[in-house]
């Protein structure tokens, strides 16, 4: 998707006000693949001023309960994406399609989960630098980690008994298992 600055948008949209060309010449005239957004943008303007035409900063995040809000106004009145983010405040209509189809892939609960990589704190960026064992970890991770090492011990121990016990059938159960799983088939 073509991301078009926000004097061209302004230009494109005082265009189409002059009443000179209507969607489908402008988008022509200045070498757009669809006329979808400059409609988009007439209508933002319209109801928000040149002030819904700007890129925002800071991407804004809403909350579960206001996304199916949205959702179930759009399904209530059968409102288009445009008549609902206008009703909403919204200046980005495409944002309630992407609502949309989580909401349907997965749920309110989906609609929960922050999309992208959460920013790191001056707090993990240090962590990230120390080992696993340095890193502050709950009693319950401790015990896990310990159990999960003690595990590790005791099948070290009965290979280890295996092998003393009797080293050529170790040796030869586990050879044929090392040597099959070394076998590639040639392709």
């Amino acid at each position: 998707m073509a991301k078009y600055s926000e004097q061209f948008k302004l230009m494109v949209v005082r265009e189409y006000l002059e009443g000179h060309f209507g969607y489908a010449l402008l988008a022509s005239k200045h070498g757009m693949p669809s006329s979808s957004p400059i409609e988009r943008w007439v209508k933002v303007y319209g109801k928000f001023g040149a002030e819904g035409l700007m890129r925002k900063k800071h991407n804004k995040t809403y909350s579960t309960h206001f996304k199916l809000d949205v959702l179930r106004y759009m399904e209530r009145t059968g409102s288009s994406e445009m008549e609902t983010a206008l009703q909403f405040g919204l200046t980005n209509p495409p944002m309630i399609a992407s609502w949309k189809k989580t909401y349907l892939e997965g749920g309110a609960e989906a609609l929960d989960k922050p999309k992208g990589r959460p920013p790191m704190s001056e707090k993990s960026k240090n962590q990230k630098n120390k080992p696993v064992e340095e890193r502050e970890m709950t009693y319950e991770q401790k015990l896990e980690r310990e159990n999960e090492l003690l595990r590790l011990e005791v099948e070290y121990l009965k290979k280890l008994r295996a092998f003393q016990m009797d080293p050529v059938g170790y040796l030869e159960k586990h050879k044929q298992r090392y040597h099959s799983n070394s076998k590639k088939p040639s392709s």
